[in-house]
């Protein structure tokens, strides 16, 4: 069976999850559609300029009816960030690419998975899925899957292990409200807050600033994004089951945020994690912060 994704914005984000994709052999079949239709062409021959050394892909460009088949559609358009920026400051750019992407995919006959790294990520899941009416499981965003990556990279080397051995999860929204619920954090079921070398509220901060800072001296953030993308298909296109942080619905709140979920053919499907007292509250103050952000908008729009 031929594993096909589409996406929808090859910038630096984009092009980069292409390249993930193609590296590790992930798929069969890329769709690369962008504004600037000459970009999304060359994005494709360099990317076929590999095919020599790497898993073979036929990529198709600038065509939505491509898309019929394919099994998950990946947006990554979005307006550039400036270092000053938080996340949301990009909500009324990224609602005019929704307007015209989504009557775009809309008529077409995809029926696929539609996965959202357009920053910020969980008030775009949000209406993406209000506006095509797709199922909720089919509808999510990358989320704090990246973040979970970071936090897990930093608590990795100040204990001198490997990041892969560090379980645990950063939620909440995937911006400046997010945070490390240390209580689901352990290296080989042992707390990590019983090592008192770790400095929780740091790595924490650090956590938090991790795109600034590379934002800052590179002006975006691509291999990251584009490696945590990459595993988000991964888990779709081989129904592997895997519990990742990403921007799932939560019934409970009525909104999406970062929240562990299984991933596979069907979506992502949400579980909720035993929080204590002090983490419910920020993710409480987290589910405020995205209602606000889309309540804004919604009124705007209706306006």
């Amino acid at each position: 069976m031929t594993r096909k994704v589409g996406i929808i914005g090859v910038g630096n984000v984009g092009s980069q999850v292409a390249f993930s994709l193609c590296t590790q052999g992930i798929c069969d079949s890329l769709v690369l559609i962008d504004k600037n239709a000459k970009k999304a062409q060359s994005e494709a021959f360099d990317l076929l300029d590999m095919a020599a050394y790497t898993h073979p892909v036929s990529i198709t460009t600038q065509d939505y009816d491509a898309l019929d088949d394919a099994d998950v559609v990946i947006l990554a358009a979005g307006p550039e960030m400036m270092a000053q920026e938080d996340r949301l400051s990009e909500l009324d750019e990224t609602l005019a690419i929704l307007d015209d992407v989504l009557p775009k995919l809309l008529h077409t006959a995809f029926r696929g998975i539609f996965v959202v790294i357009t920053n910020p990520c969980d008030v775009v899941t949000h209406f993406v899925q209000e506006r095509t009416g797709w199922d909720k499981q089919r509808v999510f965003g990358t989320g704090t899957a990246l973040d979970t990556a970071r936090m897990k990279r930093m608590v990795g080397s100040v204990l001198h292990v490997s990041p892969s051995s560090v379980e645990g999860f950063v939620l909440g929204e995937h911006g400046d409200s997010q945070f490390v619920a240390w209580s689901t954090v352990s290296i080989a079921g042992k707390a990590v807050t019983d090592f008192a070398v770790l400095d929780g509220d740091k790595i924490e901060q650090e956590t938090r600033d991790a795109g600034w800072a590379i934002l800052q001296g590179k002006g975006c953030t691509s291999f990251g994004i584009g490696t945590t993308a990459a595993m988000v298909m991964q888990a779709i296109l081989t129904n592997e089951q895997r519990i990742i942080p990403v921007s799932t619905f939560d019934a409970k709140t009525g909104v999406y945020i970062g929240l562990p979920a299984l991933v596979g053919r069907d979506g992502a499907t949400t579980y909720y994690p035993k929080l204590n007292s002090a983490e419910k509250e920020r993710y409480d103050a987290s589910v405020a912060v995205i209602k606000q952000a889309i309540e804004s908008k919604s009124t705007k729009l209706k306006s």
